[in-house]
């Protein structure tokens, strides 16, 4: 899990998503109340394994030789609260925080957010950083949501996933999608998608797309 997280933030970086040090991935460890996250602080093109930093689900730091994320706590709360979520990764991508800056929900206006989001991409409240009031706000808003992602209100974005990598891309698409509907915007008011049609595409997108084993 140290390899697989230390991989991904060059993905964040890869993507455009992050600025300096700001952002993170983390990794719950299959099998153990234990994650795996960022060090605080610490540059991209200086990530390794060995100095990611192992926390517990209390967000205490249990094994590594640097202090964990400053956000380390809002991950913890989530695994805590979501034992179903594999991973977490936080940035500032510029226009999904945007969005965020003005409190403002992504509308559901492209199949491809019917897709990996099943909606609108919700705002959750504002909150400090530094203890897990950013995870409540995370796990309240994402509770009536399909959506992975979320925009904390005058801070940026945080998605969940199965495991790392499936955060990670919702990360990318959230950006994709936010840059994509602000630029519709400048043009005119863009079309929503009917709820039925966007229950059909998240149903097929998450089903039946790519590549299935053979059953």
């Amino acid at each position: 899990m140290r390899t697989t997280v230390a991989t991904l933030h060059a993905e964040l970086v890869r993507y455009g998503l992050v600025a300096w040090t700001a952002g993170n991935v983390s990794g719950r460890i299959p099998g153990e109340d234990l994650f795996v996250i960022k060090p605080s602080g610490v540059s991209y093109d200086e990530l390794t394994p060995e100095n990611m930093v192992v926390c517990d689900l209390d967000g205490n730091l249990v094994e590594g030789d640097h202090a964990p994320s400053s956000d380390t706590a809002a991950h913890a709360y989530v695994y805590r609260h979501l034992p179903e979520v594999g991973g977490v990764v936080h940035t500032h991508s510029t226009y999904a925080s945007a969005w965020a800056a003005r409190g403002e929900p992504i509308p559901c206006v492209l199949t491809a957010m019917a897709d990996e989001f099943g909606g609108e991409i919700p705002v959750g409240p504002f909150a400090l950083i530094g203890d897990d009031s950013i995870g409540q706000g995370i796990v309240a808003t994402l509770a009536g949501h399909r959506s992975p992602a979320v925009l904390m209100q005058n801070h940026g974005v945080f998605t969940i996933g199965k495991d790392p990598k499936a955060a990670v891309k919702a990360a990318v698409m959230c950006e994709d999608v936010a840059r994509t509907v602000h630029v519709a915007r400048q043009l005119g008011e863009p079309l929503p998608i009917k709820p039925e049609y966007v229950d059909r595409l998240y149903d097929r997108y998450q089903n039946v797309y790519g590549q299935r084993s053979p059953r």
